[in-house]
Protein backbone atom coordinates (compact mmCIF):
# COMPACT_ATOMS: atom_id res chain seq x y z
CA UNK A 1 0.00 0.00 0.00
CA UNK A 2 1.48 3.32 -1.08
CA UNK A 3 2.38 5.24 2.10
CA UNK A 4 1.93 8.71 0.59
CA UNK A 5 -1.49 7.84 -0.81
CA UNK A 6 -2.55 6.33 2.51
CA UNK A 7 -1.43 9.50 4.34
CA UNK A 8 -3.48 11.64 1.95
CA UNK A 9 -6.54 9.48 2.51
CA UNK A 10 -6.19 9.45 6.28
CA UNK A 11 -5.46 13.17 6.62
CA UNK A 12 -8.67 13.93 4.73
CA UNK A 13 -10.84 12.37 7.42
CA UNK A 14 -8.84 12.09 10.63
CA UNK A 15 -6.74 14.28 12.89
CA UNK A 16 -6.89 13.05 16.49
CA UNK A 17 -10.52 12.29 15.68
CA UNK A 18 -12.95 12.79 12.81
CA UNK A 19 -12.54 15.96 10.75
CA UNK A 20 -15.91 17.63 10.32
CA UNK A 21 -17.25 17.34 6.76
CA UNK A 22 -17.27 21.14 6.33
CA UNK A 23 -13.56 21.27 7.22
CA UNK A 24 -12.39 18.52 4.87
CA UNK A 25 -10.06 19.92 2.24
CA UNK A 26 -7.89 18.00 -0.21
CA UNK A 27 -5.43 19.35 -2.72
CA UNK A 28 -6.49 18.25 -6.27
CA UNK A 29 -2.97 17.01 -6.99
CA UNK A 30 -2.98 14.95 -3.80
CA UNK A 31 -6.36 13.51 -4.71
CA UNK A 32 -5.16 12.52 -8.19
CA UNK A 33 -2.06 10.89 -6.68
CA UNK A 34 -4.08 8.86 -4.15
CA UNK A 35 -6.54 7.93 -6.88
CA UNK A 36 -3.72 6.74 -9.14
CA UNK A 37 -2.61 4.41 -6.33
CA UNK A 38 -6.12 2.99 -5.91
CA UNK A 39 -6.79 4.49 -2.48
CA UNK A 40 -9.17 7.35 -3.39
CA UNK A 41 -12.07 7.44 -5.80
CA UNK A 42 -14.48 9.72 -7.63
CA UNK A 43 -18.06 9.97 -6.31
CA UNK A 44 -19.90 6.76 -7.12
CA UNK A 45 -23.52 6.08 -8.09
CA UNK A 46 -25.27 2.73 -8.44
CA UNK A 47 -28.76 1.30 -8.11
CA UNK A 48 -29.68 -1.39 -5.59
CA UNK A 49 -30.27 -3.92 -8.36
CA UNK A 50 -26.91 -3.24 -10.02
CA UNK A 51 -25.20 -3.46 -6.63
CA UNK A 52 -26.75 -6.84 -5.82
CA UNK A 53 -25.87 -8.25 -9.24
CA UNK A 54 -22.25 -7.19 -8.81
CA UNK A 55 -22.10 -8.69 -5.29
CA UNK A 56 -23.41 -12.02 -6.55
CA UNK A 57 -20.80 -12.02 -9.32
CA UNK A 58 -17.94 -11.22 -6.92
CA UNK A 59 -18.96 -14.04 -4.58
CA UNK A 60 -18.62 -16.39 -7.53
CA UNK A 61 -15.13 -15.08 -8.32
CA UNK A 62 -13.68 -15.17 -4.78
CA UNK A 63 -13.03 -18.40 -2.90
CA UNK A 64 -13.58 -19.04 0.78
CA UNK A 65 -9.93 -20.06 0.98
CA UNK A 66 -8.80 -16.62 -0.24
CA UNK A 67 -11.02 -14.91 2.32
CA UNK A 68 -9.69 -17.05 5.18
CA UNK A 69 -6.12 -16.43 4.07
CA UNK A 70 -6.71 -12.67 3.96
CA UNK A 71 -8.30 -12.57 7.40
CA UNK A 72 -5.58 -14.63 9.07
CA UNK A 73 -2.76 -12.69 7.43
CA UNK A 74 -4.23 -9.48 8.86
CA UNK A 75 -3.86 -10.50 12.48
CA UNK A 76 -0.20 -9.66 13.08
CA UNK A 77 0.39 -7.42 10.05
CA UNK A 78 -2.62 -5.23 10.97
CA UNK A 79 -3.66 -5.10 7.32
CA UNK A 80 -7.19 -4.41 8.48
CA UNK A 81 -8.53 -4.01 4.95
CA UNK A 82 -7.90 -7.73 4.46
CA UNK A 83 -9.71 -8.51 7.72
CA UNK A 84 -12.87 -6.71 6.63
CA UNK A 85 -13.52 -8.98 3.68
CA UNK A 86 -14.41 -11.94 5.90
CA UNK A 87 -17.55 -10.13 7.01
CA UNK A 88 -18.45 -8.87 3.53
CA UNK A 89 -17.98 -12.26 1.92
CA UNK A 90 -19.85 -14.27 4.53
CA UNK A 91 -22.83 -11.90 4.37
CA UNK A 92 -22.72 -11.77 0.57
CA UNK A 93 -22.85 -15.57 0.39
CA UNK A 94 -26.40 -15.39 1.76
CA UNK A 95 -27.65 -12.55 -0.46
CA UNK A 96 -29.75 -13.90 -3.34
CA UNK A 97 -30.05 -12.19 -6.71
CA UNK A 98 -33.12 -9.97 -6.36
CA UNK A 99 -34.70 -6.62 -7.14
CA UNK A 100 -35.31 -3.81 -4.70
CA UNK A 101 -38.37 -4.55 -2.58
CA UNK A 102 -39.06 -1.57 -0.32
CA UNK A 103 -40.20 -1.82 3.28
CA UNK A 104 -40.45 0.90 5.92
CA UNK A 105 -37.37 0.92 8.14
CA UNK A 106 -38.09 4.03 10.19
CA UNK A 107 -40.66 6.77 10.76
CA UNK A 108 -40.28 10.41 11.77
CA UNK A 109 -42.93 11.99 13.96
CA UNK A 110 -43.95 15.55 14.83
CA UNK A 111 -46.36 16.05 17.70
CA UNK A 112 -47.31 12.41 17.50
CA UNK A 113 -48.07 12.49 13.77
CA UNK A 114 -46.00 10.53 11.24
CA UNK A 115 -44.35 12.99 8.86
CA UNK A 116 -42.04 10.78 6.80
CA UNK A 117 -40.72 7.25 6.39
CA UNK A 118 -37.33 5.80 5.54
CA UNK A 119 -37.06 2.61 3.53
CA UNK A 120 -34.78 -0.37 3.02
CA UNK A 121 -34.96 -3.48 0.85
CA UNK A 122 -36.94 -6.16 2.66
CA UNK A 123 -35.02 -8.99 1.00
CA UNK A 124 -31.66 -7.52 2.06
CA UNK A 125 -33.03 -6.93 5.56
CA UNK A 126 -34.19 -10.52 5.89
CA UNK A 127 -30.82 -11.97 4.85
CA UNK A 128 -29.36 -11.18 8.26
CA UNK A 129 -29.92 -8.73 11.08
CA UNK A 130 -27.91 -5.59 10.33
CA UNK A 131 -28.00 -5.83 6.52
CA UNK A 132 -29.46 -2.78 4.75
CA UNK A 133 -30.00 -1.88 1.11
CA UNK A 134 -31.11 1.49 -0.26
CA UNK A 135 -32.89 1.84 -3.60
CA UNK A 136 -30.09 3.99 -5.04
CA UNK A 137 -26.68 5.30 -4.04
CA UNK A 138 -25.98 8.68 -5.65
CA UNK A 139 -22.56 10.39 -5.65
CA UNK A 140 -21.49 8.28 -2.68
CA UNK A 141 -18.15 9.01 -1.04
CA UNK A 142 -16.22 5.75 -1.38
CA UNK A 143 -13.18 7.39 0.18
CA UNK A 144 -14.65 7.45 3.67
CA UNK A 145 -15.54 3.77 3.26
CA UNK A 146 -11.96 3.03 2.27
CA UNK A 147 -10.62 5.07 5.18
CA UNK A 148 -12.77 3.09 7.65
CA UNK A 149 -11.80 -0.16 5.95
CA UNK A 150 -8.06 0.47 6.21
CA UNK A 151 -8.04 2.11 9.65
CA UNK A 152 -10.37 -0.22 11.54
CA UNK A 153 -11.37 -3.10 9.26
CA UNK A 154 -14.58 -1.42 8.14
CA UNK A 155 -17.54 -0.01 10.02
CA UNK A 156 -20.61 -0.39 7.80
CA UNK A 157 -20.38 -4.11 7.21
CA UNK A 158 -24.11 -4.61 6.67
CA UNK A 159 -24.43 -1.92 4.00
CA UNK A 160 -24.65 -3.54 0.57
CA UNK A 161 -22.63 -0.75 -1.04
CA UNK A 162 -19.82 -1.33 1.45
CA UNK A 163 -20.01 -5.08 0.81
CA UNK A 164 -19.61 -4.49 -2.91
CA UNK A 165 -16.76 -2.01 -2.47
CA UNK A 166 -14.96 -4.25 0.01
CA UNK A 167 -15.17 -7.34 -2.19
CA UNK A 168 -14.04 -5.42 -5.26
CA UNK A 169 -10.98 -4.08 -3.45
CA UNK A 170 -10.18 -7.50 -2.02
CA UNK A 171 -10.44 -9.08 -5.46
CA UNK A 172 -7.82 -6.63 -6.76
CA UNK A 173 -5.36 -7.25 -3.92
CA UNK A 174 -2.51 -9.75 -3.65
CA UNK A 175 -3.27 -11.83 -0.57
CA UNK A 176 -0.23 -12.94 1.49
CA UNK A 177 -0.01 -16.32 3.13
CA UNK A 178 -0.67 -16.25 6.88
CA UNK A 179 2.38 -16.82 9.05
CA UNK A 180 2.75 -19.18 11.98
CA UNK A 181 2.36 -16.13 14.24
CA UNK A 182 -0.96 -15.33 12.55
CA UNK A 183 -2.23 -18.86 13.17
CA UNK A 184 -1.06 -18.75 16.79
CA UNK A 185 -2.76 -15.37 17.28
CA UNK A 186 -6.06 -16.72 15.98
CA UNK A 187 -5.81 -19.75 18.23
CA UNK A 188 -5.29 -17.42 21.19
CA UNK A 189 -8.33 -15.40 20.15
CA UNK A 190 -10.42 -18.57 20.07
CA UNK A 191 -9.00 -19.66 23.43
CA UNK A 192 -9.93 -16.31 24.93
CA UNK A 193 -13.47 -16.65 23.60
CA UNK A 194 -13.70 -20.21 24.92
CA UNK A 195 -12.59 -19.04 28.38
CA UNK A 196 -15.24 -16.33 28.56
CA UNK A 197 -17.47 -16.28 31.61
CA UNK A 198 -21.10 -17.21 30.85
CA UNK A 199 -22.39 -13.70 31.57
CA UNK A 200 -19.72 -11.85 29.57
CA UNK A 201 -20.95 -9.22 27.12
CA UNK A 202 -19.13 -8.38 23.86
CA UNK A 203 -17.54 -5.38 25.63
CA UNK A 204 -15.97 -7.75 28.16
CA UNK A 205 -14.54 -9.89 25.38
CA UNK A 206 -13.09 -6.76 23.77
CA UNK A 207 -11.16 -6.00 26.94
CA UNK A 208 -9.92 -9.60 27.25
CA UNK A 209 -8.58 -9.52 23.70
CA UNK A 210 -6.36 -6.52 24.48
CA UNK A 211 -3.59 -8.84 25.70
CA UNK A 212 -4.03 -11.28 22.81
CA UNK A 213 -3.77 -9.17 19.66
CA UNK A 214 -1.90 -5.94 19.00
CA UNK A 215 -4.76 -3.53 18.38
CA UNK A 216 -6.72 -0.46 19.41
CA UNK A 217 -10.05 -0.69 21.22
CA UNK A 218 -11.94 0.12 18.02
CA UNK A 219 -10.01 -2.52 16.07
CA UNK A 220 -10.99 -5.14 18.65
CA UNK A 221 -14.61 -4.06 18.56
CA UNK A 222 -14.64 -4.40 14.78
CA UNK A 223 -12.88 -7.76 15.00
CA UNK A 224 -15.67 -8.99 17.28
CA UNK A 225 -18.31 -7.61 14.91
CA UNK A 226 -16.64 -9.40 11.98
CA UNK A 227 -16.57 -12.72 13.84
CA UNK A 228 -20.19 -12.24 14.85
CA UNK A 229 -21.34 -11.30 11.36
CA UNK A 230 -19.97 -14.54 9.89
CA UNK A 231 -21.25 -16.82 12.65
CA UNK A 232 -18.18 -17.54 14.79
CA UNK A 233 -19.75 -15.58 17.64
CA UNK A 234 -23.30 -16.85 17.33
CA UNK A 235 -25.94 -16.11 20.00
CA UNK A 236 -27.82 -19.15 21.23
CA UNK A 237 -30.91 -16.94 21.58
CA UNK A 238 -31.90 -13.31 21.15
CA UNK A 239 -34.21 -12.57 24.08
CA UNK A 240 -31.41 -10.96 26.09
CA UNK A 241 -31.28 -7.49 27.62
CA UNK A 242 -29.04 -4.78 26.20
CA UNK A 243 -26.54 -3.10 28.48
CA UNK A 244 -26.95 0.64 28.04
CA UNK A 245 -26.29 2.48 24.80
CA UNK A 246 -23.74 0.80 22.54
CA UNK A 247 -22.73 0.41 18.91
CA UNK A 248 -22.86 -3.38 18.66
CA UNK A 249 -24.76 -4.71 15.66
CA UNK A 250 -23.96 -8.33 14.84
CA UNK A 251 -22.52 -9.11 18.29
CA UNK A 252 -25.36 -7.44 20.22
CA UNK A 253 -26.85 -10.65 21.63
CA UNK A 254 -23.71 -12.78 22.00
CA UNK A 255 -22.79 -13.74 25.56
CA UNK A 256 -19.82 -15.61 26.99
CA UNK A 257 -21.84 -18.79 27.46
CA UNK A 258 -22.19 -19.03 23.66
CA UNK A 259 -18.41 -19.48 23.20
CA UNK A 260 -17.70 -19.86 19.47
CA UNK A 261 -19.07 -21.94 16.61
CA UNK A 262 -16.78 -24.80 15.73
CA UNK A 263 -18.81 -25.33 12.60
CA UNK A 264 -18.06 -21.81 11.33
CA UNK A 265 -14.36 -22.18 12.20
CA UNK A 266 -14.18 -25.46 10.33
CA UNK A 267 -16.02 -24.05 7.34
CA UNK A 268 -13.62 -21.15 6.84
CA UNK A 269 -10.42 -22.03 8.68
CA UNK A 270 -10.28 -25.83 8.64
CA UNK A 271 -7.12 -25.73 6.55
CA UNK A 272 -5.31 -23.81 9.29
CA UNK A 273 -7.06 -24.63 12.57
CA UNK A 274 -7.73 -28.13 13.82
CA UNK A 275 -10.21 -28.12 16.70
Amino acid sequence: MDKKAKKILFSTYWKNGWIDSKDRVINPEDFEYAKSKGLMFEPFSISHDECILSIVNFVGDISREQIAKGFLSSLTSRRLDLRSSLSSYSIAKHIPAHQYTPVISGTSYKEGIATSHSYTCSICRDVQYGVVGAETYVNTDLNVLNFERIKWGGVRHGNILYILFDLEQFNNTDIPEPTSDDILCFKEILKTIENSEPEDYPSTLEKRLATVIKSSKTERQILIEILASMGVLKPSHYDRPRRGKNDWVFAEYWRGEDKYSREAIGEYFGKYIQL
